[in-house]
């Protein structure tokens, strides 16, 4: 009987990294391709339509380029938490906390206020509405052992049902002929978009922005390198003397605050008020997590993925609206590719080799 022992990588070139990242999501797409056949459609059709619809006209990229700003900054934040093996599964709730953070200030403590000075404060406030919500969940994590994961995911319904207590109560908007919206901000308010689209400027700005000091800070930094170490080995990080309850805390504040930011764009560059939240959000925050892993944490690399990822939900709605599939339809196509990648993650990190008749088959 073949004996097998697996074995951690100690050496991985980024041409293996990046061929087993395509592999994934190759697999991710043929499996897709088999539901597709299953329902009575063409795949390739299907695909043809996803992918044509998001970068087969200047329409689709300058939709997949605004689905993409609120991933760039929510991936580049998960970077820093995941590196740490902090699990973040709240950046949904972390960028609706955003949202509620930037209309608390635009439209009811200092809406008079100069828009030059305002827009920042909004998108200030954004950040450190979505900061406190990631800093919940790592002092449970810290103080109590309490475990991330389910926290993280729990705050997103929180937040959610939050927002609709506020839109349906005491902040419906007077204006709104009885809608479950806030009033809308001041047109100076509004973020300035490209041309007929709804690519908000200065939020993209701000995304590619904190991708490039997301990677300077975990790659260049003592911090960064305390990050890694901690997620690599966090009793030897320790041993060392690394501070890892400190590394978490910040990381979940920075991972927070740019989800946070991310809610603040969306509301000042697109709906210009505080809405459903459905409406905010198209599940920006899960798909980001997706958005990290294939970016192999790397925050430069995820303003990449997350261009693709931006892509895939434009043409979900594209097939949705021409072929009439249901909205669960491109989540599975979505959740197909993480689960490839989770599978491709580990060959990355790991290796299964057989064991010659002198070995012992340990697994480790």
């Amino acid at each position: 009987m073949a004996r097998w022992r697996i074995e951690k990588r100690e050496k991985k070139s980024l041409g293996f990294v990046l061929m087993i990242l395509l592999l994934s999501v190759a697999s991710g797409l043929l499996v897709a391709s088999i539901i597709f056949f299953l329902r009575g459609v063409n795949p390739w059709m299907a695909l043809t339509k996803i992918f044509a619809g998001s970068f087969g006209s200047v329409y689709g990229w300058k939709e997949t380029i605004t689905k993409s700003i609120p991933l760039i900054l929510i991936g580049s934040g998960l970077c820093i938490v995941f590196s740490a093996k902090f699990w973040n599964i709240g950046a949904e709730g972390q960028l609706l906390m955003g949202a509620v953070g930037a209309t608390l200030f635009g439209l009811f403590l200092f809406p008079k206020l100069n828009p030059a000075i305002l827009i920042p404060l909004m998108f200030l406030a954004g950040f450190i509405f979505g900061a406190i919500w990631g800093l919940i969940p790592a002092l449970l994590k810290v103080k109590l052992k309490i475990n991330e994961t389910i926290v993280t995911l729990m705050l997103n319904y929180i937040a959610a049902e939050f927002i609709l207590f506020l839109i349906y109560g005491p902040w419906k908007g007077k204006t709104q002929f009885g809608f479950p919206y806030t009033d809308n901000f001041a047109k100076s308010l509004y973020l300035k978009t490209f041309p007929e689209s709804r690519v908000h400027i200065i939020t993209l700005a701000i995304g590619i922005v904190f991708a490039i000091v997301c990677w300077f800070l975990l790659y260049k930094t003592k911090f960064g390198y305390e990050i890694r170490i901690t997620g690599a080995n966090p009793e030897a990080g320790k041993y060392s003397g690394i501070k890892t309850s400190k590394i978490l805390i910040f990381g979940m504040l920075i991972s927070g605050g740019l989800a946070g930011l991310a809610g603040a764009g969306e509301i000042l560059g697109i709906h210009h008020r505080l809405c459903q939240p459905l409406t905010i959000s198209s599940g920006y925050g899960f798909t980001a997590i997706i958005v990290a892993w294939l970016g192999n944490l790397n925050p430069i690399l995820v303003v990449i993925t997350s261009i693709f990822f931006g892509g895939l939900l434009v043409g979900g709605d594209a097939i949705k609206s021409s072929l009439g599939f249901p909205h669960a339809t491109i989540e599975i196509f979505n959740g197909l590719i993480l689960f490839f990648l989770l599978i491709g993650t580990f060959f990355i990190q790991y290796r299964i080799r057989l064991l010659n008749k002198n070995e012992k088959g340990i697994k480790s």
